[in-house]
């Protein structure tokens, strides 16, 4: 690992505030410093709008004692606040004793080592003018094409290191850096934004190493000038052919977010919601169609969710969610394992900051494409009368995960096996089980693409964390879709 990280400050902390929570008497201690380093640029029509440069820096310290437990965290890296800081996690376990047992956390093995995440150039290693002009670069070529009035360009880069320490013997460090660079050109009051991801990969993402910047940028004012003069869409059920740019989306909404274990549980009624998922429902619930299968992991190459540890010291795993329409899995940390009758954690536990506790937090979590399956035009040609949805847009889901809606970039309309022109006010609208059970195909390897949120909120203080999620092209048959517009 290049460049500074917290380790060679955070060990002797670590060593002082496991040591003191031992001596209070905690069974199991954590102890995690990290600094968050972020970088946001906004640029309007290829002007600097804004910018700015945190880091946000801290320790903290959790236990679990006498069936409770307790957390605290410091600004303050020194080895009196380490101390300090585990004293009070122990104080809060003692008061939370009194309150009810929980059960003790499932083991993990002990792990040593130093992850990465897959970037090649830090972006905090590009100078800040160069950062700049890229994007300034891009708004200049835009603003010269015809019927381009205005563009916004944002870049937001972030690299956080970590280390984590426990009484069981586990030391780790990791470090994983993330961009999003996006581009919005606007006329006459219609918006197009780019599709483009944001990923676990550093400055070498801008200059188009995993994305093709200068195709989608290139082909950014046509798409605005039709859909300046889409048609609007007439209410109705049609079969949609939803690219993955689109359904990323839905699948953190819907499948991602019902699966969590705590909300199952309901610990999060109070702020993020729950879920109609019950907690007998694994192995038994039809989720969906048997061409569905959607897997979780911390494994996948440049996921924003992908980590070679979770914040309780747990190594990263992968497993499925879904299996051929059916629930078989659910996403879970060292505190919710047993209920969910595991004898080990999942790996899904994760705090925005060491300021923070660790709550179950999503995987990267993808739908499968189908081994040999068709290309996305062979999806559309199977279609007579359909809809075909490119880019994620506005979302609204109801607090069990059930009724939804999802709007897009782009709807293009399918005639016949062809697309013929976009639409606009185009919103599909159905209950999570009723829209996966419409699947009807999922597009082959060739069509599988990683999307992805880096702001999903949840818990309360409200945390933010990054995730991905891959998707082949699908085609739904029978949705409902409305005109957002009433017409």
């Amino acid at each position: 690992m290049t460049g500074s990280s917290p380790a060679a400050t955070a060990r002797p902390l670590a060593e002082a505030a496991l040591d003191r929570a031992r001596r209070l008497g905690a069974r199991h201690a954590s102890f995690r410093s990290e600094r968050v380093r972020t970088s946001r640029l906004v640029l309007l029509d290829g002007a600097v709008h804004s910018g700015h440069d945190s880091t946000v820096i801290g320790l903290s310290v959790t236990v679990w004692r006498d069936g409770a437990w307790g957390f605290a965290a410091s600004g303050d890296l020194t080895t009196r606040s380490a101390r300090e800081t585990a004293a009070r996690a122990v104080e809060v376990a003692k008061a939370g004793s009194a309150l009810g047992r929980e059960e003790e956390p499932v083991p993990e093995p002990v792990h040593v080592g130093v992850w990465s995440s897959g970037f090649r150039v830090d972006p905090f290693s590009v100078p800040e003018a160069e950062r700049a002009a890229l994007p300034a670069e891009w708004s200049a070529r835009l603003l010269a094409a015809p019927g381009v009035a205005h563009v916004r360009a944002k870049v937001v880069a972030v690299r956080e290191d970590k280390f984590y320490a426990d009484l069981a013997g586990t030391r780790t460090e990791q470090r994983r850096v993330r961009v999003h660079p996006q581009v919005v050109v606007a006329a006459g009051g219609t918006a197009l934004r780019t599709v483009g991801p944001p990923t676990g990969r550093g400055w070498e993402y801008l200059l188009g190493e995993g994305w093709d910047w200068e195709a989608e940028l290139a082909t950014l004012p046509g798409l605005l000038r039709d859909k300046r003069h889409a048609r609007p869409v007439s209410p109705g059920h049609y079969d949609l052919v939803v690219d993955p740019s689109q359904l990323w989306l839905t699948v953190h909404e819907s499948v991602g977010h019902a699966t969590e274990l705590d909300r199952v549980l309901g610990h999060e009624a109070s702020y993020a919601g729950t879920s109609f998922v019950r907690p007998g429902d694994v192995g038994a619930l039809r989720f969906g169609s048997p061409a569905m299968t959607v897997t979780a992991d911390r494994t996948t190459p440049h996921g924003l969710a992908t980590v070679g540890y979770d914040d309780q010291g747990v190594a990263a795993q992968s497993w499925d969610l879904v299996r051929d329409g059916v629930l078989v899995g659910s996403q879970h940390d060292r505190r919710t394992a047993r209920a969910a009758g595991a004898t080990r954690s999942a790996g899904c536990a994760f705090a925005e900051t060491a300021l923070a506790p660790a709550i179950t937090r999503m995987p990267n979590v993808s739908l499968a494409p189908a081994p040999g399956g068709p290309s996305t035009e062979e999806l559309i040609s199977t279609v007579e009368d359909g809809i075909y949805l490119v880019g994620s847009d506005s979302w609204s889901i109801d607090a069990r995960r059930e009724d939804f809606q999802f709007t897009a970039q782009r709807a293009h309309r399918v005639r016949r096996g062809e697309l013929a022109g976009q639409l606009s006010g185009v919103a599909y609208r159905s209950d999570t089980r009723a829209f996966w059970g419409a699947l009807a195909a999922v597009g082959g390897e060739g069509t599988y693409r990683v999307f992805g949120a880096d702001l999903c909120g949840k818990g309360q203080p409200v945390q933010a964390a990054a995730v991905s999620h891959g998707c082949p092209t699908a085609l739904f048959q029978g949705v409902r879709v409305r005109n957002t517009a009433g017409s």
